[in-house]
């Protein structure tokens, strides 16, 4: 069984072929970027061959790139489209679905339904599986739910403090994101430690991110709410910020409401607050370096925001028996994974500054004997997905 799982960003393409039936081994991996810009780039690995392509392009829409896509797996992997059992989504959000879904017509309207409130994701994804039905008429198209994992938390996570009414009547509620990587990370943790009744920090960092408390395999709260724009701040969305702000920037500052919503969504978080210096870590940890106040303070911020949800997460649950680090973020910066665990031995998690400075995926960096493990995980969100596509099909 193949299964082809793609990923949508609103400039990019990204995918793996998986054979679920040999041992779930990934046959292709491969991306499009800057899709819609006046030059694009392409890339494919064949894991078979174990060779690669790497072009320029014009993808004026992501149709095209979805083209190049299949021509290349055509080339390399499969006969046949017929050979690709289903192409699997990690989607984002749809009022009143969940889970796992064969993306029908009602689905895909219940996506649009939420456009509002994941401007940047809903609206690309629900034109790119438009352009596979297009071009694989024949194929199923499944999605897997990021909401799915937070489904059972319990009301007093999940319910806002607005009326009732207003609630139930427009599905307002903490819904949450992330569930492909939450649940890699907790699964993960799972399994090393051997044990399935646990007390979890999941650290989903990148830039896009958000943090979990997980019992015992379940999601009871997490940072994420209705929308993507709460929580910890990320590269350039705010994260938590008091909702008074925004009356005052338009009744006050003279601001259009219009421009305080696309300055929320692209102009906040690490972007903003260094100054418009740039919205990737890695060049804001570099002039932070160089004696930048404005990069330092915004490091500082960021890090702090994951502590504070670290001890807030250990008192829901009573204690915390490992934090896990995933993502781009929580994978690769040992300076946010220190500051953020700064002061936390009197939970019990205590950070071992040589491991840290060296970590890769699978390591444990706590010290010897530290009561609470912290672990870095190389996320595997496409493989969630890609089993989830696969147990569907075989209903």
């Amino acid at each position: 069984m193949n299964i082809l799982i793609c990923n949508v960003g609103s400039t990019s393409l990204k995918y793996q072929l998986f054979d679920m039936n040999a041992g779930e081994k990934v046959l292709a991996s491969g991306g499009a970027e800057r899709v819609g810009a006046a030059k694009s780039s392409f890339y494919h690995n064949n894991h078979l061959s174990g060779t690669s392509v790497r072009c320029d392009a014009v993808f004026p829409t992501h149709r095209e790139a979805i083209s190049a896509m299949l021509e290349q797996l055509l080339d390399s992997c499969v006969d046949s489209l017929d050979d690709i059992s289903c192409v699997g989504f990690k989607v984002v959000h749809a009022k009143g679905i969940t889970g796992v879904q064969y993306l029908t017509d009602d689905v895909l309207r219940a996506m649009a339904d939420f456009n509002s409130v994941a401007p940047a994701h809903n609206p690309p994804y629900i034109a790119a599986i438009r352009q596979f039905r297009a071009l694989m008429p024949d194929t199923p198209l499944i999605g897997s739910f990021e909401t799915a994992f937070h489904a059972n938390m319990p009301p007093e996570a999940y319910l806002y403090p607005i009326p009732l009414e207003l609630s139930k009547e427009h599905a307002i509620r903490r819904y949450g994101f992330h569930g492909a990587s939450l649940e890699y990370l907790s699964s993960w943790t799972a399994e090393k430690m051997g044990r399935a009744d646990l007390k979890l920090v999941c650290c989903h960092l990148g830039g896009s991110g958000s943090l979990c408390a997980v019992k015992n395999g379940i999601s009871i709260d997490t940072t994420m709410g209705m929308g993507l724009q709460c929580g910890v701040l990320q590269n350039n969305r705010i994260g938590d910020m008091d909702p008074y702000i925004i009356f005052h920037l338009v009744e006050e500052c003279g601001m259009d409401l219009a421009d305080v919503k696309t300055m929320l969504q692209t102009k906040g978080g690490l972007y903003g607050m260094s100054g418009f210096v740039s919205n990737d870590l890695r060049d804001i940890q570099e002039a932070a370096k160089n004696g930048n106040i404005d990069c330092q303070n915004a490091i500082k911020a960021y890090a702090y925001g994951i502590k504070k949800y670290i001890g807030a997460y250990a008192a829901a649950m009573g204690g915390v028996d490992a934090v896990v680090f995933g993502g781009g973020i929580g994978r690769k910066s040992d300076i946010v994974r220190a500051m953020s665990l700064e002061g936390l031995e009197f939970l019990g998690i205590c950070l071992d500054a040589h491991k840290n400075a060296v970590a890769n995926g699978g390591d444990d960096i706590s010290t010897l004997g530290s009561p609470v493990r912290i672990y870095v995980v190389d996320t595997n969100e496409e493989i969630i997905v890609a089993r989830k596509a696969k147990a569907l099909l075989e209903q």
